[in-house]
């Protein structure tokens, strides 16, 4: 099969580009909803386009294995409201370095659980990018908070994702782990406003209280860029899927980093969110880390799945 790295990059990087400037708008759906009410109704518009799709091109969105895909899907929803809370709250170049720490997650699990072997090089990786880790937390400078260690907790249900759609959904199709991911993500947002509705707690105003905020009345602002963030997620996951398909995803993965990248551009560009210098080596590192990962697997072809699972499945 040839591989065309050169158009698989502009695909991925694409992709990237859509999704970073999705993700920045979240802040401003956080000023006025909850993040419960932001992914029903999310998923209310991305589950036809989905069906829509599906049915274009003659597939079927029931999984294979059910268990499995609910399973995988709970982790990956887990791991995504994590990542769009923190979205409302801390800078997005932060936030995506943190979800980024997947692949070093996904190396010391398969290694600690599943006995596999890994190299010098990928050990390498594992401590460049914790290195990256305790430089963008600014360990040696300020108390660890909460807050600050839930974009790599994102990271690490992200990373428990990707290896369930390897090892436990390796014959389902993206629509259909999509389709999963999309309708848990659904779920959980009902809960969560059901539960807010019956036990209201005070929300602070803005995007303070996108966790805590329960059903509002939503406004043509939200409807709008709540499509927009569907609707770029389905598009850019598309463009990352098909640059997985024509080229190594060994490869492939590296300029997946370029969301870190065009997160931290699009913030500069609407918001005028500088990164502090210790925040971009931190960045810097972690991106670094998942790139040495990626290129020093020992089996090239076995990443195939869960690399492509991982962008198709999971970042939504």
């Amino acid at each position: 099969m040839e591989n065309r790295v050169l158009a698989a990059a502009g695909l991925v990087c694409l992709g990237c580009l859509i999704i970073g400037f999705t993700d920045n708008y979240v802040r401003v759906i956080a000023a006025e909803a909850g993040i419960w009410q932001f992914h029903l109704i999310r998923s209310l518009m991305a589950l036809p386009i989905m069906a829509l799709v599906a049915r274009m091109m003659g597939q079927g969105l029931w999984p294979r294995r059910v268990r499995p895909v609910l399973l995988r899907s709970l982790f990956a929803a887990s791991s995504m409201f994590i990542y769009f809370g923190c979205l409302a709250l801390m800078p997005i170049g932060e936030v995506v370095a943190g979800l980024y720490t997947a692949p070093i997650f996904v190396l010391l699990i398969s290694a600690l659980v599943y006995g596999e072997r890994i190299g010098p090089w990928r050990i390498f990786g594992v401590i460049l990018g914790f290195a990256g880790i305790l430089i963008i937390l600014r360990v040696d400078q300020v108390a660890l908070s909460p807050l600050s260690l839930m974009p790599v907790l994102a990271g690490f249900l992200y990373a428990i994702g990707n290896i369930g759609t390897r090892r436990w959904c390796a014959g389902e199709g993206a629509l259909t782990l999509n389709a999963g991911f999309f309708l848990f993500m659904g779920i959980g947002g009902a809960i969560g406003a059901m539960v807010l509705g019956i036990l209201p707690v005070a929300a602070p105003d803005g995007p303070e209280g996108f966790v805590l905020r329960g059903w509002v009345m939503p406004s043509a602002t939200f409807f709008f860029w709540t499509f927009v963030q569907a609707v770029g997620s389905l598009v850019g996951v598309a463009l990352v899927i098909r640059g997985y398909q024509i080229a190594e995803a060994s490869y492939v993965a590296v300029f997946e980093n370029a969301l870190l990248v065009f997160a931290v551009f699009w913030a500069l560009v609407l918001w005028g969110e500088v990164p502090s210098l210790s925040a971009l080596i931190g960045m810097a590192a972690i991106a670094g880390a998942g790139t040495l990962i990626a290129l020093r697997r020992d089996r090239p072809g076995a990443a195939i799945s869960d690399q492509a699972a991982r962008a198709g499945a999971n970042r939504l």
